[in-house]
């Protein structure tokens, strides 16, 4: 038998069969100072449609794939390569229910920030790196 370190639990193909999936990849999430013209880029870029648009956020909708740009008002863009800036981004993974898929994915060892800025909406979570993202129910079309 394969070396499982302690506290993981056993390779789906162990037990013989597929692992059910908790969450559906939703959307790749760029923070930007000024979403709706980072979206116009990506929009022409990619020949994304756009679904949604606010001052805050716009999605954007490729053939498989939403591209969301959210406003943040002091961001820092990248300095790549020096990387004094790192490189940024979140998923969004949308999920049919929110209670569900937060008790889930921190079973797997996500940890739950205490500020959630819209827990009704969307759950913002950290990966066991550190890396920020989101569980959030599907937009309607």
């Amino acid at each position: 038998m394969p070396y499982e370190s302690p506290g993981t639990s056993p390779r789906p193909e162990q037990h013989g069969g597929a692992m059910a999936a908790i969450a559906k990849f939703g959307a790749i999430a760029l923070d930007s100072r000024d979403p709706r013209r980072l979206a116009e880029f990506y929009r022409a870029l990619l020949d994304f449609e756009i679904r949604y648009e606010s001052d805050e956020l716009v999605a954007l909708q490729g053939a498989a794939i939403f591209l969301t740009i959210e406003h943040v008002a002091d961001h820092e863009p990248p300095d790549w390569p020096d990387n004094k800036i790192p490189k940024q981004m979140h998923l969004d993974l949308f999920v049919p229910d929110l209670d569900e898929a937060e008790q889930a994915a921190i079973a797997c060892g996500a940890t739950k920030p205490a500020f959630q800025p819209s827990p009704s909406r969307w759950r913002v979570l950290l990966d066991p790196s550190g890396h920020p993202f989101c569980l959030t129910v599907p937009p309607t079309a």
